[in-house]
């Protein structure tokens, strides 16, 4: 088990042993290490960052011992990076839902934690893609051509990690806009004890988010909404 909570030897063993028809298989144990990798640490992009590192590492360890070759393989490592991406969406959705929370009590876009947050949020894509290319590389994976491949063809379609950040921050600068304008605000002293705790904030509500989904009393992952041209 390793440090960011999630077993590594086996989802390399997932991999390495994973045949042509095991693609959906694969989506489902990247996303669910993805998410135990980033629960029980606060959500800041660093975390994310590492956890999306290490679980990018472990998928290249094990599909570099797959004997199938990398035409066979490419589908499959576009389905862990979906997985990744289905987790890092819920990553996006969890900040959503904490930053709702401290605007409704009358923080602004201008307090640092809020613009930090809103920040990290807008690079979550880009981090998401730069993490995955370079572990891949530093790992000496023989299937970097189809690691390439594959997200090439989702970066060129747009991740929904990117998609629901966009619409993220577009709802809550309008709810911020909304809540400035309705006067609504509490006491100074509590909104900067939210502030102060927000990365702990967003990471509880993520780990309510996953226990949901694991008793099948959770919601529905958010769609994708189209990016604007």
């Amino acid at each position: 088990m390793s440090k960011l909570g999630f077993d590594q030897d086996a989802l390399i063993g997932q991999f390495a042993d994973a045949s042509a028809r095991g693609g959906e298989a694969l989506r489902k144990a990247v996303q669910e290490a993805t998410l135990k990798a980033l629960q029980g640490r606060e959500l800041t992009l660093k975390n994310i960052k590492a956890a999306v590192k290490q679980v990018s590492e472990a998928a290249a360890a094990g599909a570099g011992k797959n004997p199938m070759g990398a035409e066979q393989m490419e589908p499959l490592l576009a389905k862990a990076i979906a997985g990744m991406d289905a987790a890092l969406q819920q990553a996006v959705e969890a900040n959503r839902r904490a930053l709702q929370q401290l605007v409704e009590y009358g923080a602004g876009l201008r307090e640092t934690q809020v613009k930090k947050a809103l920040t990290d949020i807008e690079k979550m894509e880009d981090m998401f893609f730069s993490t995955v290319r370079k572990a891949v590389a530093d790992g000496a994976s023989p299937l970097q051509g189809a690691w390439a491949q594959a997200l090439d063809k989702l970066q060129i379609k747009g991740s929904g990690t990117g998609a629901h950040a966009a619409q993220t921050i577009e709802q809550l600068t309008d709810q911020a806009q909304e809540a400035l304008r309705g006067g609504r605000a509490m006491g100074l002293k509590a909104v900067q004890t939210l502030l102060d705790s927000y990365a702990a904030l967003a990471s509880g509500v993520l780990i309510g988010m996953a226990q949901g989904m694991q008793s099948g009393a959770g919601e529905a992952e958010p769609a994708a909404k189209p990016r604007r041209k």
